[in-house]
């Protein structure tokens, strides 16, 4: 933004600073004179979802963000926003910074819903819109100008998104910027490493630090393919290494824009089904169990393109190894490039048979996201030219140069020309 539109978009800011307080009158005036049949919002602080708000602080000017749930949405709007794709985001500035600021609502989503958008979603017939509920849905947005020592709150309609919501608050003022960034799990979804007991999966005398050349030694013997549930079987390759925390694996492939995984129910099989036959998108899509350490992932993350056709996944696995202090996982990502049925999971999906291309994408994915510290390579996997590839267990061929790439990521923001390479080893050209 140049600084001529940013004058003026403060100027502009702080003249409608004045008429807010006007604004959530009139819409507080039009809901006690009554609204149309049926629209019986509740007010926000009579529910759950503020319990679940989260805190940031920054010189002098402090974020508070909550999500409500689909439940929680209707109650407080009197609509299913959720199932418009409409998912509103409260939030509350609180600015005891020495100048006024403005909060950019085009950086928490770049597609953001106005109010009144929101209030009739597309498909509505607009001669029927209530001319109430649209001035109560205007009174609850957001304010852009919050002056110094004072506090604003409201809410921004955002695009739909289930399981953890990760956005980013920037607030700008005349000397100085300041920005946010919030990962909030949203209720709704049942993720499939919602109920993981970390600590638990293996007995303290198992875990084992290792030095740079016993982790390298161990990550070059260590299982080349995933297997099925009998430890049998050779499944996709073993080609990701992460290294890192749980908050560090969890919030870079979150902000990396990767999706989570929903468990297999009766509900997230009929939302496969039903996208496996429209060519719709279920960003949630259950995972097909793969074995490594005597038990199926951990977790699961996708990247859903077009259609549940096309997608990239991938699984990790934590080990018994830690690194310098960092949890080890072991892990596999592939390209899913077409679908087919299996009697577990409705689909299961046929991957694109270089895999080493797959790889290098998670590479550069996570570096242009700013969630990678360093990354290396290790043998391990063993080559499989294209001309004599190997084949997993639903009988799809791949082929490798047969090297791990090894990921440490991070939950703060790395820039990419800060991330480390570390030569251990290096993939044929």
């Amino acid at each position: 933004m140049g600084t001529r539109a940013l004058s003026s978009l403060l100027s502009r800011s702080r003249r409608r600073d004045g008429l807010r307080p006007l604004a959530v009158l009139a819409g507080t005036l039009l809901m006690a004179v009554g609204c149309a049949k049926g629209f019986d919002p509740t007010p926000a602080d009579q529910l759950e979802f503020l319990n679940r708000s989260q805190t940031q602080n920054e010189g002098g000017v402090t974020v508070t963000a909550a999500v409500p749930d689909a439940a929680e949405t209707q109650k407080l709007f009197s609509a299913p926003l959720y199932g418009s794709g409409v998912q509103p985001v409260w939030l509350e500035i609180d600015n005891q910074h020495d100048e006024g600021v403005d909060f950019l609502a085009v950086g928490l989503d770049a597609q953001y819903f106005s109010p009144i958008e929101a209030a009739n979603p597309l498909g509505e017939n607009p001669e029927k819109s209530d001319d109430a509920k649209n001035r109560y849905f205007h009174a609850q947005r957001m304010d852009s100008h919050i002056p110094a020592g004072e506090k604003r709150s409201g809410f921004i309609f955002t695009s739909l998104d289930e399981g953890t919501k990760t956005f980013n608050v920037d607030v700008i003022g005349a000397s100085r910027n300041f920005a946010f960034t919030f990962f909030i799990p949203v209720p709704g979804l049942k993720i499939d490493h919602e109920n993981v007991d970390w600590d638990s999966l293996y007995p303290q005398d198992e875990i084992v630090e290792l030095d740079t050349a016993d982790l390298i030694a161990v990550l070059e013997k260590s299982p080349a393919n995933a297997t099925d549930a009998k430890g049998k079987g050779s499944a996709d390759p073993l080609n990701l290494v992460v290294i890192g925390s749980l908050d560090d694996v969890y919030y870079a492939f979150i902000r990396a824009g990767w999706d989570e995984t929903e468990t297999i129910t009766r509900s997230s099989l009929w939302k496969t089904l039903a996208s496996f036959l429209t060519g719709g998108e279920y960003r949630y899509s259950p995972v097909s169990s793969l074995y490594v350490f005597g038990r199926g992932q951990d977790v699961a993350f996708q990247s859903a393109r077009e259609n549940i056709h096309e997608r990239n996944h991938l699984r990790l696995w934590m080990s018994p190894m830690r690194y310098r202090g960092k949890r080890v996982f072991l892990g596999q990502i592939s390209r899913d490039i077409g679908v087919r049925f299996t009697r577990k999971t409705i689909t299961t999906h046929k991957i694109d048979p270089d895999v080493d291309e797959t790889r290098e994408f998670l590479l550069e994915n996570l570096a242009y996201s700013q969630a990678l510290a360093k990354f290396a390579y290790v043998g391990g996997v063993g080559a499989a030219p294209i001309d004599a590839p190997r084949h997993n267990l639903t009988g799809d061929p791949y082929f490798t140069d047969g090297y791990r790439v090894v990921l440490w990521v991070s939950s703060e923001p790395v820039d990419i020309a800060d991330i480390e390479v570390v030569q251990w080893s290096e993939p044929p050209e």
